[in-house]
């Protein structure tokens, strides 16, 4: 198989919302001189056939396009409106110089925020000439949706009460913030050779899988592989969760690229 027909994902970034190391942190992760212990805000890459869609837009995309070299983007997903995944909207700017708005795709809910605080963006008289131009397509967990000749399935998770939403790309998915999923939601999650999901840290948390609802979670869908992401200082040091996990189970790491196994 020519490595052009694969769905190739990047992991931009693999921490939580604080990033890791976290701000005034002496906890021994942030002081760790491992670069798989440094994690910039969660987001992903998806390309094939020199397509590239970004699922989120946090605080660090201008570093992490930078560090990936990524010279174009065909469009961006949200998962949700929280801040680690949409507060980098202003720095779209030099791909809006090329190809003058940028394709987002999101709920209806997510667009509705975005539009309080970045009015900028969507102003349609007296526009400040360089503000980011965005496309916006509202879609919801109901209906699955093409990129450039991919199907892309939304799934519906629970993050806390917050109905967010992951996306399934052939034989991948991706899902983070997850604390819940319903039995029908399931089941677009069935015959995975990769799946992408939060891993946030081994104490119980209020709206994110732990590492045991993760892995619990992982054996019920038995996808092929999985990376675990959004990952905080308190999952503890990369090398020894890594040693400590099942053999198909991988922390993923900012920069790390994987392939999946599905023709496109």
């Amino acid at each position: 198989m020519k490595e052009k027909n694969q769905l190739k994902i990047t992991f931009l970034g693999t921490g939580t919302s604080t990033g890791v190391p976290m701000i005034a942190s002496k906890h021994p992760v942030a002081l760790s001189s491992n670069p798989k212990d440094k994690r910039l805000r969660s987001s992903i890459l998806v390309s094939w056939n020199n397509i590239n869609y970004v699922i989120d837009c946090g605080p660090d995309f201008r570093q992490q396009m930078i560090r990936e070299e990524v010279q174009s983007i065909n469009g961006i997903l949200f998962t949700h409106e929280h801040a680690d995944h949409i507060a980098g909207l202003d720095e779209i700017r030099p791909y809006c110089f090329q190809m003058g708005s940028v394709p987002i795709y999101l709920l209806e809910r997510v667009l509705n925020v975005l539009k309080k605080r970045y009015d900028y963006v969507f102003a349609t008289e007296n526009r400040y000439p360089s503000a980011p131009s965005v496309a916006p397509t509202v879609i919801s967990h109901r209906e699955n949706f093409m990129l450039d000749g991919v199907e892309v399935t939304p799934i519906e998770v629970m993050h806390g009460n917050l109905p967010i939403l992951g996306y399934r790309f052939n034989d991948v998915a991706y899902i983070t913030d997850i604390k819940t999923i319903s039995e029908e939601e399931k089941k677009k999650l069935e015959n995975l050779d990769v799946l992408i999901v939060t891993g946030l840290r081994k104490e119980p948390h209020n709206t994110h899988f732990n590492l045991e609802e993760s892995l619990r979670f992982i054996e019920e869908i038995k996808p092929k592989r999985t990376y675990l992401t959004h990952i905080s200082e308190l999952l503890g040091l990369h090398d020894e969760v890594q040693n400590e996990l099942p053999e198909n189970v991988f922390l993923a790491y900012d920069g790390l690229k994987i392939n999946s196994k599905q023709n496109i």
